[in-house]
């Protein structure tokens, strides 16, 4: 799918998101990246082949546990 040189990751690395984007609409919450993976405002992604990967926003440093 990808032409650019390097080739963007695929939709199945674990680096996917880093890829170019095609499409970015704002306004309704979503970009369109060159590997086919659709990547929503709140972190969550929708796969290609329709696997769905829920939103994996950073925890903010008062939800960070530390160990004492």
């Amino acid at each position: 799918m990808c032409q650019h040189q390097t080739p963007c990751p695929s939709a199945e690395s674990a680096d996917r998101e880093s890829a170019r984007l095609v499409a970015h609409h704002p306004e309704q919450g979503w970009s369109l990246l060159c590997n086919g993976v659709l990547l929503f405002e709140d972190t969550g992604e929708l796969l290609p082949d329709g696997r769905v990967i829920a939103p994996h926003r950073p925890l903010a440093s008062s939800q960070v546990m530390t160990a004492a």
